[in-house]
C-alpha cells in the first residue's frame, strides 16, 4: 500500500497517467531533496530539536547521499515510494532512529515544494547566465555594426534607413525585460515552504 493510499485501488490507467513517471522525475530531484534536508536539520539543531552530535552524523550521511546523487548513482529501490522515502531509508539504515528525526516540523508536501523550488532556482540561474551572455554579445555587435546600414521595415515594406547596430541593440533591449522576469521568478522560487506542514503549520518553534 502506498503512503498516500486511502484504502482503495485506483484505476491503473489513471494512476499511470498521474504518477507513472514520479520515480523517474524524483531521481532528478534527489540532490535537491538532500540539500533541503541539510538546511532543515541545521535549523532543527539551532532551536534545540536536534543534538549537535546528531546534526554532525546526519550531515555526514546526507553529504554521502548527495555525492551519490551528483554522480548519477542514486537509486530508488523497488517498493520504495519516492525520493523522500529512499533518503530516509538510507539514513535509518546507517544511523537508526536518528535518521527519522529529519522530518520533525515538516510534511512530505513541504519536501516536494522545496525540491521543486531548489531545482527551479538552479535552472533559473542557468537561464540568467545564458541570457546575460547573449545580451553582452548583442550589445557588442550593436556597437561593432553601428555604422553598417540596413533598411528598416514596417509591414514588410522598406520604411526608413536603419543599421545593423540598431537591429542588434533592439534584441539586446528586449533581454533586459526578460532578465527582470527571471529575477522575479527566482525571488518566488527562493521562498521556503518548510514548516507549513501541508497548510496548517507546526507547533514547533521553527525558524523558517
Amino acid at each position: 500500500m502506498k503512503l498516500w493510499s486511502k484504502g482503495f485501488e485506483p484505476d491503473k490507467l489513471i494512476e499511470e497517467f498521474t504518477v507513472g513517471r514520479d520515480r523517474e522525475l524524483d531521481l532528478r530531484l534527489a540532490k535537491y531533496d538532500v540539500e533541503g534536508s541539510m538546511a532543515h536539520i541545521r535549523m532543527l539543531e539551532s532551536i534545540g530539536l536536534l543534538e549537535k552530535e546528531e546534526l554532525t552524523v546526519l550531515l555526514a550521511a546526507l553529504e554521502e547521499i548527495h555525492a551519490t546523487a551528483e554522480r548519477g548513482e542514486f537509486v530508488i529501490e523497488e517498493g520504495i515510494e519516492d525520493v523522500h522515502s529512499q533518503v530516509e531509508l538510507m539514513l535509518t539504515r546507517k544511523l537508526g532512529d536518528v535518521g527519522k528525526k529529519i522530518h520533525s516540523g515538516r510534511s512530505r508536501n513541504d519536501q516536494v515544494l522545496v525540491d521543486l523550488k531548489l531545482f527551479m532556482r538552479d535552472e533559473l540561474r542557468m537561464v540568467a547566465e545564458h541570457t546575460e551572455a547573449l545580451f553582452n554579445r548583442l550589445q557588442k555587435l550593436s556597437e561593432e555594426y553601428a555604422d553598417v546600414l540596413m533598411p528598416g521595415y514596417t509591414h514588410l515594406q522598406v520604411a526608413m534607413p536603419s543599421s545593423f547596430g540598431l537591429w542588434f541593440g533592439a534584441y539586446a533591449e528586449s533581454l533586459v525585460d526578460d532578465m527582470q522576469m527571471i529575477a522575479a521568478a527566482y525571488k518566488i522560487a527562493n521562498q521556503n515552504p518548510l514548516g507549513s506542514a501541508a497548510g496548517y503549520g507546526s507547533s514547533f518553534p521553527l525558524n523558517r
